[in-house]
């Protein structure tokens, strides 16, 4: 089924998913993941309702009972997950997904991620069977649970004074409207309310088009920063002074000033594998460890909680905190680059000169090919660049990274959708060109682009 991807249930309503394939996940999610009471929350798309009741309606005819928090960002149910000792949990979201789309994002016990490795692909193959459903004698309750002021305290706690700064945000109409209020305070904030319907821009803040709002604004009302958050919440993306958008890789290094630096937290940072080298780079002024990973929740929050590591991140925008339960919170990240940025402030300096203090590299940026034969390309690429020059390291395990003194590349397959990924980081901008042109004449040679 095409909803069943690598990290969670995804597609367009009415034609990958529909209330029929909701109820049988519902119905057959207790043969994979097997507890009484299931944490359930929703974002506010406009099928979620519809998919929200097809779905418990199938766990209750199971005879399983619901615990129902409403409207939520995904990581509120990962941290409710954990704080309350469910064994499952279930947030209704296509993240940063189209108007048209919904979704499913599973978690087990202690909020751990489940994958298509790790269940989804024994569930799409039950709700793809021919199995009855038929109703349990006696069903399961709904029953509401209210976890909003638990879970507003806890956030909280990573609040510090940024009254000193001039700050920008745009909630996407997503998620993040539910809380962004009372822990980023006064702000010049944007699409604030609750849309489904995404009516400014896609809630994605990777694409170029729906950070020009913010970007705007910033630059409008010279403010210090601006947040831009996805749909449900899980994802943030930074904008400097300068009306620049900030590679999300490079937070991660200033995470460490809070977590490592005034925090004192041992143990390892990860990043995954497309991250910038000035990070390890960064880090090394508190002797950090950082370790590489591969890329989405499904791998990165359990290999977190299997270093027992203090924190990471992602390119995407994804950042996770131990003391978030390993798992991602945008507006934990938020508040932490709020108040590093207000004491530096305070200093006398902006954020574009303490990210530029950070990476001294020149950054292609995520390219995309649309392409068949993405392994033949792949291998056409590490094969090229292997006989050139041996790397001083190579990793394979996401795609293939090779990093040389002065440079780098990833290229990898997407898990979500019919891209190859191609990025790469150098110290001088004419060998980032040379290996930007390089790349792109053996993708064209290997491999028919669409």
């Amino acid at each position: 089924m095409k909803a069943f991807k690598a990290y969670d249930i995804r597609g367009e309503w009415g034609t990958d998913l529909n209330a029929n394939i909701a109820y049988r996940i519902g119905y057959f999610l207790p043969d994979v993941l097997d507890t009484d009471t299931y944490l359930v929350g929703r974002d506010m798309r406009l099928s979620s309702d519809t998919m929200f009741e097809a779905f418990t309606r199938g766990l209750t005819d199971r005879g399983k009972n619901v615990d129902a928090i409403g409207l939520s960002t995904t990581p509120l149910v990962y941290w409710a997950t954990a704080k309350y000792g469910y064994g499952a949990s279930v947030q209704i979201t296509a993240s940063h997904n189209p108007k048209n789309h919904n979704g499913m994002k599973i978690s087990a016990a202690n909020a751990l991620p489940v994958g298509y490795d790790t269940g989804l692909n024994r569930l799409e193959a039950l709700v793809e069977s021919d199995k009855p459903t038929p109703a349990q004698e006696k069903k399961g309750s709904i029953n509401e649970k209210n976890v909003y002021s638990d879970y507003l305290a806890f956030q909280k706690q990573f609040v510090g004074d940024s009254g000193n700064l001039n700050i920008a945000v745009d909630c996407s109409n997503g998620m993040a409207s539910l809380f962004v209020h009372e822990l980023v305070g006064k702000a010049h904030y944007i699409n604030d309310t609750l849309d489904g319907n995404f009516p400014n821009h896609e809630p994605n803040p990777l694409e170029a088009t729906a950070q020009e709002q913010i970007k705007a604004l910033v630059l409008k009302e010279k403010c210090d920063i601006g947040l831009l958050f996805d749909g449900d919440a899980d994802r943030i993306t930074f904008i400097d002074e300068k009306g620049r958008f900030i590679s999300p890789d490079l937070i991660i290094a200033l995470l460490g000033d809070f977590f490592i630096g005034e925090q004192h937290q041992k143990g390892i940072v990860l990043q995954d594998i497309r991250s910038s080298r000035a990070i390890q780079e960064y880090l090394d002024r508190y002797g950090a460890k950082v370790e590489t990973w591969r890329v989405g929740r499904a791998y990165a929050a359990l290999k977190l909680r299997e270093l027992d590591g203090c924190y990471g991140g992602e390119l995407a925008g994804h950042y996770y905190f131990r003391d978030f339960y390993y798992s991602d919170s945008a507006l934990l990240a938020a508040s932490i680059v709020l108040r590093l940025l207000a004491e530096r402030k305070k200093e006398g300096k902006t954020l574009s000169q303490t990210i530029d203090e950070i990476s001294h590299y020149h950054n292609s940026g995520e390219i995309n090919f649309k392409i068949d034969g993405k392994q033949e390309a792949m291998d056409a690429i590490r094969d090229h660049f292997a006989k050139a020059e041996r790397p001083v390291s190579f990793m394979d395990f996401d795609g293939y990274r090779l990093d040389y003194p002065d440079w780098w590349l990833n290229v990898r397959p997407s898990n979500t959708e019919p891209y190859l990924r191609f990025l790469c980081e150098a110290k001088s901008k004419e060998k980032l060109e040379e290996i930007i042109s390089e790349v792109k004449r053996i993708v064209h040679a290997t491999a028919y682009v669409s």
